[in-house]
């Protein structure tokens, strides 16, 4: 790992506190964050490099708030233990769909351990194409999710990934979700790339549903590749620093900020994270 090199995704710094004298990272006096890091943008340095010297690098970055994506090979307390001792706090995790349906409990118990106090998931198993009855399954899978969690003083919480945006009535069938998820029990991370990807416009969206989003994936669609696949996949070379695709960053931003977005984490799935 070559620490004394940028890497493509703290470019964002230059994005998010242009505006402004940076008080923090990703804050400034015209954007308020907080900006963390998604974990799982550095998978390939975890298993590489191992949790220690992977985390030190996070924290040496600047970073305060993660968003957890697997412990690698450490169970959640020493996982949890090493992040405390970098001044590192989890805010959320994904856990799989069919945890979520068949294991409640258990999920609970791994939440609790981390710290988190956001619980998400960020795939439904489904067969292509994903419609009416996959969404209304999900919605009483996140409902029930949801509610329990909200009894232990957690917020569960659903993040996009591109295939949702199929035809439905006169919306699509993530607006569906939306309308078959309880606005007391289900939130949303909008994934900006797989937002942008399958030709939806973010800034729209997000006041669609003011009241809905709770956290953000800052990513970035690279310039001239083609929107409006719903496959809910591209190949990873497309994921580029942020401010150098297709996304408007400050009119998203800004509506970020109106509709009361709490968290904002950058990812990057490219193979060149750290050059």
């Amino acid at each position: 790992m070559h620490r004394n090199h940028l890497i493509s995704i703290v470019a964002v710094w230059a994005v998010l506190c242009s505006w402004a004298v940076a008080e923090g990272v990703g804050e400034s006096d015209s954007f308020h964050g907080p900006v963390g890091l998604q974990l799982y943008s550095l998978r390939n340095q975890f298993k590489e490099d191992g949790v220690t010297k992977t985390l030190d690098v996070v924290r040496d970055w600047g970073f305060k708030y993660v968003e957890v994506a697997g412990t690698y090979g450490m169970t959640i307390p020493e996982f949890r233990k090493e992040l405390d001792q970098r001044g590192l706090v989890a805010i959320g995790s994904h856990f799989p769909f069919n945890r979520l349906s068949d294991d409640i409990d258990g999920v609970i118990k791994d939440a609790k351990q981390l710290g988190i106090k956001y619980v998400g998931c960020a795939w439904i198993g489904h067969k292509a194409p994903f419609d009416k009855e996959h969404c209304l399954n999900a919605a009483d899978v996140f409902y029930a999710a949801g509610e329990a969690l909200a009894k232990e003083g957690m917020k569960f919480y659903y993040h996009n990934h591109g295939y949702e945006f199929y035809q439905h009535g006169d919306g699509t069938v993530f607006d569906l979700l939306m309308e078959s998820t309880d606005p007391r029990y289900v939130f949303y991370q909008m994934d900006v790339l797989w937002t942008v990807f399958p030709a939806q416009d973010p800034v729209k969206l997000l006041k669609k549903y003011p009241n809905r989003w709770l956290l953000l994936h800052l990513k970035d669609l690279k310039k001239g590749v083609e929107t409006g696949s719903l496959a809910g996949k591209t190949d990873l070379t497309n994921d580029v620093a942020l401010g150098t695709g297709q996304v408007d960053w400050p009119s998203l931003l800004e509506a970020c900020q109106e509709v009361g977005v709490k968290y904002y984490f950058i990812e990057d799935e490219s193979p060149t994270v750290i050059k």
